[in-house]
């Protein structure tokens, strides 16, 4: 495909992705898509010019683009990030008895805890659900739609969404100085969301209650309810491409790597021990079926990029668990596959890899998930992918394990090849690939010097600057320099950012 120099619409790209933004939330199915007609239809509804109209076609669409920043740090506070964040998306925070109402008993149920504990853990680590996540979600959102090559004013519409009218929230800003197509996106959220769970009739009574608190009351009073009367009842991908405004935006082969690595990127915060995962995965394959002499190799690579897309819809706490798997825990894991399968089928540029990514686990012997498939049933770049998958899952460090070393990976895929559970001629091109890529010294971007390298590998790995200070062996104080200045250079602010960054330039330490 790379030598075929072919185009893509960046809207469908991204109109399927997005349902990764949705699992990762607890979201209505296509609740992206639906809150990105809606939106772009109020903005023409607005009258704003077509590049304006574009901004909020784009953060509507992407507005949760973020949602994996803060995911394994929700997970550890309140047992569940996906149902947390649902929760906390329908709650509105202005009205105490809203929290009591909707957020606490709703976290109760998802995770079985009592309410009281819910409660207690609201009134004290929760807060760090604003003061932490909200940056770092807001901030992650901000580099991804960077590297998606969007414009600056999505990017920055896309690092407002979270902040309030009244101005609460991040960044600091209130009023006017909020984005107009971040407030739109805001106000059309609002309206999707409690449509899609409730009626038209809810979502009306939620606007007109979050009115000049958490959304710009101007843009409440003009919302005609009749916007909504097609939500839920038309195919809002095909929609949202009819609405988008000329000149559609386009990508070529080597942007729709970067988007897909992007997407990659992102699930990989789910928890920290994946960092660099599907990035390390899609070039091992891609170099194994280069070797094989497999045709289209490059587009191997890209299903390793996007094969745990799937992860988004298992909570964190469930990756970031050190101890054994309870069988419904288990089984959560064991679907992640299907996810990923279910959303590269979506996208007409991808549908071809929704095969090849969702056989990763499968093994040869049937014993892989989550169809367990027969080795012959797969085909060879499936094969090539689980391999790859199989010898960097063995590499990388996991909340149950300690990292093992590339001669002990390599010695775990000779063994399941000889018991017929991975494909031998697809074990031996990942360890040679494996085996033969030459660790040459990469420039450093934006001037960071080693050290400043180490300490961002460590940013990104969730350390504390005590913990950075005390494994490089330094003062506190020359710690905390050395972090600033980290941040300074690359831009950032957040460890969840710092770890986006690592990721995008290679910078993650990976055993092996």
């Amino acid at each position: 495909m790379c030598h075929g120099g072919r185009v893509f619409r960046l809207l469908a790209l991204l109109g399927g992705l997005s349902a990764v933004l949705d699992l990762g939330t607890g979201s209505a199915s296509d609740e992206s898509l639906t809150r990105c007609l809606v939106a772009t239809r109020f903005a023409r509804h607005l009258g704003l010019p077509s590049e304006d109209v574009a901004t909020v076609l784009y953060t509507s669409l992407l507005e949760h683009l973020g949602c994996t920043a803060y995911a394994s740090q929700a997970a550890a506070i309140f047992g569940d990030d996906v149902a947390t964040t649902r929760l906390a998306f329908r709650t509105d925070w202005e009205r105490p008895a809203d929290l009591v109402r909707t957020f606490v008993p709703g976290v109760a149920a998802a995770t079985g805890r009592s309410r009281a504990r819910v409660l207690a853990t609201l009134l004290t680590a929760g807060r760090a659900l604003g003061s932490e996540g909200q940056p770092a979600t807001c901030e992650v959102a901000r580099a991804a739609a960077g590297r998606l090559n969007l414009p600056p004013s999505v990017a920055e519409s896309l690092h407002s969404v979270l902040t309030a009218w009244n101005g609460k929230g991040h960044p600091p800003l209130a009023g006017t100085a909020i984005p107009l197509s971040a407030r739109i996106t805001q106000v059309a959220s609002v309206a999707v969301l409690f449509t899609l769970d409730d009626d038209a009739s809810r979502a009306m009574t939620e606007l007109a209650n979050r009115r000049g608190t958490s959304l710009d009351p101007d843009l409440v009073a003009r919302l005609d309810p009749r916007i909504l009367d097609e939500v839920g009842t038309v195919d809002p991908y095909e929609a949202v491409l009819a609405v988008e405004p000329d000149p559609v935006r386009l990508v070529d082969d080597q942007d729709l790597a970067e988007v897909c690595r992007t997407f990659g990127d992102l699930v990989d915060l789910k928890s920290r021990s994946f960092h660099g995962h599907s990035t390390a995965v899609g070039d091992l394959a891609g170099e194994a079926a280069r070797r094989l002499g497999i045709p289209e190799a490059e587009r191997v690579r890209i299903a390793g990029y996007l094969h745990d897309l799937g992860r988004v819809a298992v909570s964190s706490a469930v990756w970031d668990k050190p101890g054994p798997l309870t069988r419904m825990e288990r089984d959560h894991v064991e679907l992640h596959p299907y996810y990923t399968e279910r959303v590269l089928t979506r996208v007409p540029a991808l549908a071809d890899l929704g095969r090849i990514a969702g056989q990763h686990h499968e093994r040869s012997d049937g014993s892989g998930y989550h169809r367990g498939l027969l080795g012959g049933t797969t085909p060879l770049p499936a094969r090539v992918l689980a391999a790859a998958d199989r010898y960097r899952c063995v590499v990388e460090p996991r909340p149950h394990r300690a990292a093992r070393s590339p001669d002990e990976a390599a010695s775990v895929l000779r063994e399941d090849a000889r018991a017929g559970r991975l494909d031998s001629d697809a074990v031996a091109a990942v360890l040679e690939a494996a085996g033969h890529r030459v660790g040459a010294r990469r420039p450093r971007p934006a001037g960071l010097t080693d050290r400043q390298v180490e300490v961002l590998r460590l940013l990104a790995a969730g350390l504390s600057n005590k913990q950075i200070a005390a494994r490089l062996v330094l003062s506190p104080r020359t710690a905390e320099r050395h972090v600033q200045d980290v941040y300074d250079k690359i831009g950032l602010s957040s460890r969840a950012g710092a770890a986006l960054y690592a990721m995008e330039h290679g910078l993650v330490e990976k055993t092996g």
